[in-house]
């Protein structure tokens, strides 16, 4: 089975759990025995790996003939359901502060984030990749350049992730005919509300319609999916998302000012989507009944200075840790540290950092209003408005070690069973299914 798959991100430069899905994902359906083409904006975005290949679309060439023939493609294929109008995108929650600001300024210098080069009747578009600003217009010439690519390969199965790849997905489709799988780690209503960007919005739906197979990350999505988006229910299947099965080999020692204390974990984008002010608020219920534990919140966003100038409001400041955006060890550390690890978000549809957390044998606490909910059944829940009740059982897990230790065996057990090796089965099924049995 050959795979063209369209991709935002790509370890080791991830900027949330789509990248760090994809990467368990492609590695267990290689072991499946599937051959991976993994199309990024930019390559170089990505590091070497020997069970898939790595393609960037910056930088394909396109000549005039191909031009015309997508271009009408793309007129079959969208059918005016996917405009892509000059707007500023409102999508930033994968940029650090300082990024953001860097990119901003690039963009006021440059005026663009793309280069045209001529030469003759070809052309080629360099992509960076990026969640600023020009989004809209980055997505619309990956598109493009992701078809150029797919024109010289060889595959039976094109498999996009997330609305930024739809379009891609949607030309690819178009011009060679091959069957198209749409994964949905997020939806549009996840991340904002009732406040939608329509025009992301009208691409999901766009994307999702085309397919001939959607795959949602848990039946919360599903649910969103057909409901909001009117996606016929039996071309919808949940696949859930799972942890890489790595052995934790470092042993990080508690420092000795510190061991006295109790640590209650954030971890995640400092965004609407996560509920990180819900968090703050069971902070500052559980302060006052245990003063001897600190909470730290990990992670960068756009809510982050209001949340500052709270904690100084609820006078917490000396209990209540920003830790910033973190990687690689430091994610590690902050884990392995930790003796509650909370996932408070309003809409999630998983959510791979409890099972990262888990890893380290740390309890969770979960909101009702998330994907993962669905597949660990003694994590303790509660949910994402639900403060007082967030508050008394962070309090509970706590004060109470047998607790504790009880909800990290219950958990250890069910981790078991959530592996990516059982994710790529369930792939590898629904590629033969829409293949008709092609191998």
């Amino acid at each position: 089975m050959r795979i063209l798959m369209f991709g935002w991100e790509f370890p080791p430069h991830i900027s949330g759990g789509l990248g760090t899905a994809c990467f368990g994902m492609t590695q267990a359906l290689a072991r499946a025995g599937a051959e991976i083409i993994f199309v990024l904006p930019r390559a170089d975005r990505g590091g070497a790996n020997d069970f898939l290949r790595l393609a960037s679309a910056s930088g394909a060439l396109i000549n005039e003939e191909m031009a015309l023939r997508m271009d009408e493609a793309a007129q079959n294929a969208w059918r005016e359901s996917i405009r892509f109008l000059s707007v500023d995108s409102p999508i930033f929650p994968y940029l650090t502060p300082e990024s953001y600001a860097q990119s901003v300024e690039w963009l006021r210098q440059q005026g663009e984030t793309y280069r045209r080069r001529q030469s003759g009747r070809s052309f080629t578009y360099e992509l960076s990749g990026g969640y600023g600003p020009d989004l809209m217009g980055e997505v619309r010439r990956y598109s493009r350049l992701a078809a150029a690519i797919a024109l010289r390969e060889s595959f039976d199965v094109i498999h996009v992730h997330d609305w930024m790849t739809y379009p891609a997905g949607m030309l690819v489709k178009a011009l060679t005919g091959k069957p198209l799988v749409a994964h949905i780690h997020a939806t549009e209503f996840d991340r904002s509300g009732e406040n939608i960007n329509e025009q992301v919005a009208g691409m999901e739906r766009a994307g999702l319609m085309s397919a001939d197979r959607v795959v949602a990350v848990s039946h919360l999505t599903r649910k969103t999916v057909v409901e909001r988006y009117g996606v016929p229910a039996q071309k919808v299947s949940v696949v859930h998302n799972a942890v890489a099965r790595h052995e934790v080999e470092r042993r990080y020692v508690v420092p000795p000012r510190i061991r006295h204390e109790k640590r209650v974990l954030f971890l995640g984008r400092v965004t609407f989507q996560k509920g990180p002010e819900y968090f703050m608020e069971s902070a500052r219920l559980v302060l006052r009944k245990m003063p001897n534990v600190r909470f730290f919140m990990a992670g960068s966003g756009d809510m982050l200075p209001m949340l500052i100038r709270r904690a100084g409001q609820l006078r917490i400041g000396n209990r209540f840790h920003f830790a910033g955006f973190l990687r690689g060890e430091e994610v590690d550390r902050m884990f392995a540290l930790s003796d509650l690890y909370v996932m408070p978000s309003v809409s999630e549809p998983f959510g791979i950092t409890p099972l990262e957390a888990m890893l380290y044998d740390v309890p969770v606490l979960l909101s009702r209003q998330s994907g993962v909910s669905e597949v660990l059944k003694h994590a303790l829940k509660a949910d994402f408005w639900d403060t007082r009740d967030m508050a008394d059982k962070i309090c509970a897990v706590l004060r109470y070690p047998c607790l504790a230790a009880e909800l990290v065996k219950n958990c250890r057990q069910e981790m078991k069973s959530i592996r990516w090796e059982n994710v790529a089965v369930q792939l590898m099924a629904i590629y033969r299914d829409v293949t008709g049995g092609c191998q």
